[in-house]
């Protein structure tokens, strides 16, 4: 029987995770803090956990950090708030296995913890001789996925177009490349292509997160160690860059490595040789390099945060990834592609999206990029009722997103198109939509009050609702308001001038 740890400082919400989990055949264990957690996990480690990303006692990233020094290898699932997906991205920079957002859905969670465990299984089966060499290898600590000719989607936009005409130019030469772009924008799978198409294609491809490396292991993970080397050393460990002999190896969010990892790996770079920690011999190698950051590089190496000879090493071709927002023509593209794997996983027959969600996944901002995207359409297809997905089914804070950046505005009148998207003028601003549950309608200290009003529609119902309560935070302030709700001063206006409501404060 699989254990799960539950880290949550909700107590109501432990308890139904609890039933469930424990009706789907795992054993639950649940804490209340991180302290206690990680209490837990040294005493009983689990087979994955789900851990809230805010905690009385700590936050889900530095918890993260501390768990994967504790056990590099659970997989840890986090739970966020929607409008804090940004803060998600950043805890999977930092190994977390995936999040999933509130309000949370059981089977859901229930698909992505029997996938963190169904890989961590299979990882964990690998097995070195003692000769050195690798045994069925599928994973090691440190190392996300070896692919090999692995197949991949890729958008329809002319910045994409761009991105496979250097693909095509780099991918048969053995040049190092830096690949440069967001998290979540695509960088690995790029890097995975490059390799497909390489003359190496059929030799492993390595990927490591150095972002999921802490200081102490990462050289040991890299540059693999001799038995006896170090505390806790008690077998010879075969490093990642051996493993990728003769294939490519990808280091993922390279920046986060320690200047001292840094000196070493440059070595490997410019000889092609590396010594295992602890070691008296060198090893050759035969592998191509492929580096990744959400950060500029050359700005790191400024800084002084990465070695500027490193860089230059590193920096025979270059890739630069836009972002999602700025290739919109790409999202339908892959919201079709992702919404195929999710019916094949979840066995369900999906066709599409309905109208309304193809424009507001058009003009989201997308802050994670395809990993968003991905995670936005499996949740999507699993609430689906019928054979379309229609706004419902979205998360709130993305179907209320009103279907344009609003921060990107200013109180300019002139000034009406969010950035990365030249020439787009914004629709009238929609209502709000609420997910299924009912609620209360419209009150007032005044009798007849709303009389003059027609709400036709649940949504403008909810929309007032949000406006008022935004304006009471603010003491009426309208511009606080504004900036409470996502849009600009002026469509404020209008919506109180729609309303009739209230006076000019």
């Amino acid at each position: 029987m699989n254990k799960i740890l539950i880290i949550d400082d909700d107590m109501d919400m432990c308890l139904l995770l609890e039933r469930f989990f424990t009706r789907n055949q795992f054993e639950v264990k649940i804490t209340h803090s991180g302290k206690k957690g990680l209490e837990e996990l040294e005493r009983n480690p689990p087979d994955a956990i789900l851990c809230d990303f805010r905690l009385g006692d700590t936050d889900g990233k530095e918890l993260l950090i501390q768990i994967k020094q504790l056990n590099p290898e659970v997989p840890v699932i986090i739970i966020t708030g929607y409008s804090e997906i940004k803060m998600a991205v950043e805890v999977m920079k930092h190994g977390a296995f995936d999040y999933v957002t509130k309000p949370l859905f059981p089977e859901e969670i229930l698909i992505t913890i029997k996938s963190a465990i169904a890989l961590s299984s299979a990882d964990s089966s690998s097995q070195i001789t003692a000769n050195g060499t690798l045994q069925s290898k599928k994973y090691i600590p440190g190392i996300r996925k070896e692919y090999k000719n692995a197949q991949y989607i890729f958008g329809d936009s002319k910045e994409f177009k761009d991105i496979l005409r250097q693909m095509d130019l780099v991918a048969p030469t053995n040049y190092s490349v830096i690949i440069s772009g967001e998290s979540g924008s695509g960088k690995e799978a790029i890097a995975q292509e490059i390799h497909a198409r390489s003359k190496r294609g059929t030799a492993p491809f390595i990927a490591i997160d150095c972002g999921a490396l802490s200081k102490e292991l990462a050289a040991s993970e890299l540059f693999g160690h001799e038995k006896g080397s170090f505390t806790g050393a008690l077998n010879q460990k075969i490093g990642s860059l051996e493993l990728a002999n003769g294939g490519t190896v990808f280091l993922d969010e390279i920046a986060n490595l320690s200047y001292d990892v840094q000196v070493s790996l440059l070595r490997v770079v410019q000889e092609r040789k590396l010594r295992r920690v602890g070691g008296n011999k060198d090893i050759d190698l035969d592998i191509r390099i492929i580096v990744a950051s959400n950060e500029q590089l050359w700005d790191a190496a400024k800084i002084g945060r990465f070695r500027e000879d490193l860089y230059y090493r590193f920096n025979e071709f270059s890739i630069n990834v836009p972002p999602l927002r700025q290739r919109r023509e790409d999202i339908l593209t892959f919201a079709h592609f992702f919404l195929d794997k999710s019916n094949s996983e979840l066995e369900k027959q999906v066709k599409g999206f309905s109208a309304e969600v193809e424009e507001i996944f058009k003009y989201y901002k997308w802050p994670g990029n395809l990993r968003e995207l991905k995670n936005v359409v499996k949740r999507s297809a699993l609430l689906a009722d019928g054979d379309i997905i229609d706004v419902k089914a979205l998360p709130f804070e993305l179907a209320n997103h009103q279907r344009l950046e609003f921060d990107s505005l200013t109180e300019d009148e002139n000034k009406t198109q969010p950035d990365d998207t030249p020439g787009w003028k914004a629709p009238y601003l929609n209502g709000i939509h609420m997910p299924d549950s009912s609620f209360p309608s419209l009150t007032t200290d005044e009798p007849g009050k709303l009389n003059k009003y027609t709400l036709k529609t649940v949504s403008i119902d909810a929309e007032y609702e949000m406006i008022v309560e935004a304006l009471k935070k603010a003491n009426f302030n309208k511009s606080k308001a504004a900036k409470l709700l996502n849009v600009d001063r002026k469509t404020l206006y209008n919506k109180m001038k729609q309303y009739n409501q209230f006076n000019e404060q």
